[in-house]
Parts: structure tokens; sequence; C-alpha cells
């Protein structure tokens, strides 16, 4: 099953399933949105709300695995998560929102009970940049500091991804420090990263990014960054408005602003999807000052996010994954990301 189908990443993962071969059901709240996609694609589809665990739960009898696509997940997440351990239905989704991150990976031992796997973020929230954690981890065993950064090239945003960013204001930023999430102001940190390729170097910002949390339980390095390529005008306006960020946590403010959302944003448009790319960049360092830096480009994130997560679907059902809750990279390996089509990965060089 595919639950938010009908949304913007939802509709691109149904398609790529569709393509390589699967007949999943399509579900959501909304039935007609859902049931036009199905039709279309020649599919079943559910209509139902998460509100309540024992009608979501009735939704998933017979379901193998659920593939979960409806944020903010931080709201999303629990009550389909709740519902797959009941029922027995493999969890699945692409979400990039740190506490529910926390949170899944936290209920390994209950999924290890109820048989299943557990994979938050196999999207690009967090495939790329979590193999890239893993593959400089081993490459450099005992590293203490881990910096990740990514850029992406005629980025935009789907109106989900945008309301999962308002819902969590007013937290601006989180970083790991000596293995603890510490949160940390907007724009904590700017620096210049050279991502090669295209990208060549590009000045970035501190993040509140999913792999604060995921590349802790991957690689064990407790002090963890995240940056993403942002030009400097923007770096410099974000720390300017920094001080009225609280306002943005009150509910008309955020009312107001996804209701602006659902009338102004869509998301990438085919040719961006198609011609679109994202470059990584990470190093790790031990507490000998022993480096090591790798590089990795991807196809546009949305793009990505449809073949990465119908391909951790495919493996999952084909029993690849042990029951527990897991990372993409403990559960697929370092490597997963570069058998994915498109995907480019660099050497991992010493510092």
């Amino acid at each position: 099953m595919i639950y938010g189908a009908n949304g913007y990443t939802g509709e691109l993962a149904a398609r790529e399933a569709v393509r390589k071969g699967l007949s999943p059901i399509l579900a959501g709240r909304n039935a007609e949105a859902v049931g036009r996609l199905a039709q279309e694609l020649g599919l079943q589809s559910r209509a139902f709300t998460l509100g309540d665990a024992q009608g979501t739960a009735a939704e998933l009898y017979g379901v193998k695995a659920v593939l979960h696509c409806a944020g903010p997940f931080l709201h999303t997440s629990a009550p389909m998560v709740a519902a797959c351990l009941a029922t027995g239905a493999h969890y699945l989704d692409i979400t990039g929102e740190i506490p529910v991150f926390e949170t899944v990976l936290a209920q390994g031992e209950a999924a290890r009970r109820a048989g299943i796997a557990l994979l938050p973020g196999v999207g690009f929230d967090v495939v790329p940049s979590d193999c890239l954690a893993a593959r400089l981890a081993r490459a450099l065993p005992g590293a203490t500091e881990l910096v990740l950064a990514f850029y992406t090239e005629k980025g935009s945003i789907s109106r989900g991804t945008m309301k999962t960013m308002i819902e969590s204001l007013p937290h601006a930023g989180a970083i790991r420090k000596d293995g603890r999430i510490v949160p940390v102001p907007v724009a904590w940190d700017a620096r210049e990263i050279d991502f090669g390729g295209r990208a060549g170097k590009r000045w970035a910002m501190t993040i509140p990014w999913g792999d604060v949390s995921t590349a802790y339980h991957s690689t064990g390095i407790p002090n963890i960054r995240v940056y993403s390529g942002t030009p400097p005008s923007a770096i410099r306006r974000m720390k300017r408005l920094a001080p009225f960020l609280p306002l943005a946590g009150w509910g008309p403010v955020k009312r107001l602003a996804l209701a602006w959302v659902d009338r102004k944003v869509t998301g990438p448009s085919e040719e961006i999807r198609e011609t679109a790319r994202v470059y990584l960049w990470g190093e790790a360092k031990d507490a000998a000052g022993r480096t090591v830096t790798s590089t990795i480009e991807t196809p546009e994130g949305y793009r990505f996010t449809a073949v990465s997560a119908v391909e951790s679907v495919i493996r999952v059902l084909a029993g690849r994954v042990q029951p527990g809750a897991w990372t993409p990279s403990k559960a697929f390996g370092a490597d997963f990301v570069t058998e994915l089509p498109g995907v480019v990965a660099g050497e991992v060089r010493q510092g």
C-alpha cells in the first residue's frame, strides 16, 4: 500500500511502482483524488484517515508493506507505525524529520516481536547522505566527527515538504554533539564547500536534516552537522530573521502560512525532475585529526525519492531485511545508493 498516493511524492512513487511491475493499493484521505489516480493506473484504492487506530489497522489487514508518503510525518507516522505493528505489515516512509526518526528507530524491539521492518527515510531524505556517512565511517573506524552537505541544482520543493517545514517552526536548527541532539539557531554555521562536478564550490549553512538523527544510528559517530548549499545573501537574510522565528510558532501564523502553501506551492516540474542533479559531500574525522572525504551525485531529489522508496519496498518484500528498526544503510548496506540508477559515487579520499 502507498498511503498519501495523491500527494506530489506519493503519486511519483505510485507511477514508479507500476513501472517496476508492482500493483500497490493506493490510499489516502481524499477518496476522489486517490480513486482517480488508481483508475488511471489500473490499481485498487482505499480512502481512510489515520485518526482512528482500530480503523487504520483494519485497512491494513492483508497488506504486506506500507510505503507511507503522507506528511507532516510528525503527525502521521505514529498512527501508521502502530497499525503496522498491530497487523504485521512492514513500514517504510519518506520522512526527513528528526523527531520522527528518533521515535521510529527506538521501536526496534517492538518491530522484532511483530516480525516486521520499520524503515523511515527511504527517499532522498536520507538514503544518499546516510549511505555517504556509512561509507566514510567504514573508511575511518573510530571517527568522532562527521560533516555532511548537499547542494540541489535548480531546486524547488513540494507542498508537503513546505508544510513539514512550517510545522517544525519555531525550531530552527539542530546538530549532534557528544551523541546528543542539540538545538541551534537558524544558519548557526556557514562555510564554503567544494561539492565537485558542476556544482563546484558553494556556500552552505547548517540545517536540521534527518542525518543529525540517522547518521548516529548508522555510524556511531557522536558529533554530526549537516549543511545545505545556500547563497550567501540568503544566509545573511536567515540570520537577520532569526530573532523573529518564535512568532512563526504561533498558531494563527502557522495556519496562514499553511493556507498560503495550499494556494501557491506545487513542486518541481517534470523538466526539472528529469534534468536537475543533487551534489553531496561528506567528511569524517577522528581524534588524531585523520580525515576521509567523498562525494555522491544523484538525480533530482523527488525523482530519486520515488525510485529509492520503491526499490526499498521491493527489497523488504523479498525478505532482504531482518525485523527491527533500521536506517537505510543499516538495512541495505553502505553501497545501496550506488546501486540506484543515475547515481555517481566519488572515491573515498584520505585527508
